[in-house]
């Protein structure tokens, strides 16, 4: 079993791995980075005011590293999230790729409206700057080297990575045929659903707490299982919650889960406000953590913090400070735009805002600007058994399970798939809230509107950790409008991550180089995995289970065997086969006509010396017994026959028989068989 870590995890992508299981290549996850897009001009008109960014058509950075492997050699991909499916097109459309991708059917839905989304912002791109040539090998300009040596050195080391690797993982955006294509490879599956791929390993999904339909995945095969452990939030606002139990008992807890650290390392979740006491999340020491663990020894209490509604209560803290913070721009005649990209998000922020709309007596509209918007909210009030338990009760009541669809049917939010749409125009006023994507403020409806709100002081912009917003907002200088770069729940807070891991309790738990100095734990074993590095995980079982099928045990007839004071059963088989169905090993029979003929018997144990003398004896044949000297091994016996030089020399793990006469080997046979248990 190896691991190979492919990308490190940043804010706004998730890491991705490949893992060697059983013979198999398992792909953890497919996201696609789009951070890069900020060495982009958003827009060709406004190429004079950005000459220090690639003015082009932009490319993507698929898959990072992953474009250095054959795809043929990939046979699944495992999704945890559906923003972990952006990159996947990029794999499917290859003629080489033939693999399974494994994903909750929430994901996949989710996954593909954002696909959709992405292809059609990058065709307004098309719009102005028009598409690539077609020609094999040819590279657009800004990508030959001397090129790339005139960019300044923040772009070019976005075009080339640390050392140069990165210049061939530049690829052009996927179409919607390869959408419709790689949608065909997704298998779906609900929560708790078994599925066994190839034969050999057995996969189940189980809740993550992070967004509608993400996942944490256990990968079980005849010589171990893993828990494959992604970002996770014990309890989410919308989101069914985390569920742990599920992974107790693994051999292996694959941790990837870093966005605890990504907040600490920040410090600040704002940019452009004084809130920073109100937002900031304390870093944990590893002395801290270790108190944390001894306060909670008993099993009980440790799952009672890990599962603690403080967590909920600082996320709801948050959301409500935006809320305040749009109200007060709002109040000044500005306008508020919203380029998040987490679904849960957008649709806790929208309950939110309109209650405190409501309650300040604002009558500002509310625009939803997203070519798949109307779809993605149609679903996620469709769905309930992929949300919360709070959710769930609001549809046994009666209610919407979210709180869009009263806002859409009074009329308070307005979608619309463009947003020039003459419907729109018509409706436009400001004030207003504005929703839309992208968060990379390079593509999207963001650019226009962004365009025309930088320079106001009175408007605000909402980002979410982890964008460079220097870097995103430097082709709209100089910027008046006020940023608020806020800091949402998006995995396993870090002082929470030891005592997960005594409640999970597997024999080795791989953990990313970042945590290494956050986890010290004599009780745990860890192992530690980096960025292009592989792994060897140590053999998880000496021995492996096998099932017996039920014709086959009936007919067995077995027999007790004593070895260093354990009982164990015993019998013969004679043409079984073992096969691998379902991840287990299965004994069965082979379905030949057995033979009529009793089978010669096999016998095993240590052979006392005194007790075949004797049985020797009774066979007739006159021997005499040599014990061992001092100078010799006390285990090892030699009995001597009185014909020729013929002896019987027996140790502690083989007897060895010289005898040249076949009807005295006959006898010496039958003598070792009264002393001997055999079947």
């Amino acid at each position: 079993m190896k691991l190979t870590c492919l990308s490190k995890e940043a804010a706004t992508i998730s890491r991705h791995a490949l893992l060697h299981l059983s013979g198999h290549r398992l792909l953890l996850d497919c996201p696609l980075d789009l951070s890069p897009l900020t060495a982009f001009t958003p827009l060709k008109t406004l190429a004079s005011q950005t000459l220090t960014l690639i003015q082009s058509l932009p490319r993507y950075k698929a898959l990072r590293n992953l474009h250095l492997y054959d795809p043929s050699l990939i046979d699944a991909v495992l999704i945890t999230t559906p923003a972990g499916m952006l990159g996947l097109p990029f794999l499917t459309r290859s003629p080489r790729f033939g693999g399974k991708v494994y994903a909750t059917e929430a994901a996949a839905r989710v996954g593909r409206l954002m696909m959709e989304e992405l292809v059609a912002m990058h065709e307004e791109m098309l719009g102005f700057y028009g598409p690539e040539r077609e020609e094999d090998g040819v590279l657009p300009e800004w990508l030959r080297w001397e090129e790339v040596e005139r960019l300044p050195e923040t772009v070019r080391e976005v075009v080339m990575g640390g050392s140069g690797e990165e210049m061939g993982s530049w690829m052009p955006l996927y179409s919607a045929a390869d959408i419709k294509e790689c949608m065909q490879s997704v298998q779906p599956l609900k929560y708790a659903e078994e599925v066994c791929f190839n034969g050999t390993i057995v996969l189940k999904a189980f809740s993550s707490g992070l967004e509608i339909g993400s996942c944490n995945w256990t990968i079980s095969g005849p010589r171990g299982s893993i828990a494959y452990l992604s970002s996770s939030i014990f309890q989410s606002a919308h989101a069914m919650d985390f569920d742990y139990h599920s992974l107790q008992g693994k051999d292996v807890v694959l941790f990837s889960d870093l966005s605890s650290l990504y907040s600490l390392a920040d410090g600040n979740d704002t940019s452009g406000s004084n809130h920073d006491e109100e937002m900031e999340e304390k870093d944990l020491s590893p002395s801290d953590v270790s108190e944390v663990r001894a306060s909670y020894d008993k099993e009980d209490e440790t799952r009672s913090y890990l599962i603690d509604p403080g967590e909920s209560s600082e996320e709801n803290n948050k959301i409500s400070f935006i809320c305040s913070c749009v109200i007060d721009s709002l109040n000044e005649g500005g306008s508020v735009l919203i380029p998040v990209g987490r679904v849960g998000i957008i649709l806790v922020l929208l309950e939110q805002l309109s209650q405190l709309l409501e309650s300040s007596n604002l009558e500002v509209p509310i625009f939803m600007v997203s070519s798949t918007a109307e779809e993605m909210l149609a679903f996620t009030n469709a769905i309930p058994e992929w949300l919360c338990k709070r959710r769930q009760d609001k549809l046994f009541a009666g209610e919407a399970l979210f709180g869009h669809v009263d806002l859409m049917r009074e009329r308070k939010l307005n979608i619309f798939p463009l947003l020039y749409s003459p419907e729109l125009l018509m409706m436009w006023r400001e004030p207003c809230i504005v929703f839309a994507p992208h968060w990379s403020l390079r593509l999207g409806p963001v650019v226009h509107l962004l365009h025309r709100w930088h320079a106001d002081h009175r408007c605000l912009l909402i980002l979410e950790q982890g964008v460079d917003a220097e870097a995103a907002l430097l082709p709209f200088k100089p910027v008046a409008i006020k940023v608020l770069q806020c800091s949402f729940l998006s995995g396993i807070k870090v002082e929470k991550i030891q005592p997960l891991l005594e409640v999970l309790r597997p024999k080795f738990t791989l953990l990313p180089e970042d945590l290494r100095s956050q986890c010290k734990d004599p009780n745990l074993s860890f192992l530690y995995y980096s960025e292009n590095t592989t792994v060897c995980i140590p053999k998880l079982r000496e021995n492996f289970e096998a099932f017996l099928a039920t014709d086959l045990a009936f007919n067995l007839l077995p027999r007790r065997l004593t070895i260093k004071g354990k009982d164990m059963a015993i019998a013969r088989l004679k043409g079984g086969r073992l096969l691998l169905r379902n991840g287990k090993y299965i004994l069965v029979s082979s379905g030949e006509k057995q033979a009529t003929e009793p089978l010669n018997k096999l016998y095993w144990g240590c052979i006392d010396p005194a007790r075949l003398l004797s049985a020797l004896k009774e066979k007739e044949i006159n021997a005499s017994l040599r014990l061992p000297s001092e100078n010799e091994d006390s285990t090892c016996s030699t009995i001597y026959l009185e014909q020729g030089d013929d002896f019987i020399k027996i140790s502690a793990s083989q007897t060895f028989i010289r005898c040249a006469d076949e009807s005295t080997v006959a006898r010496i046979y039958e003598a070792i068989s009264t002393i001997c248990d055999g079947i």
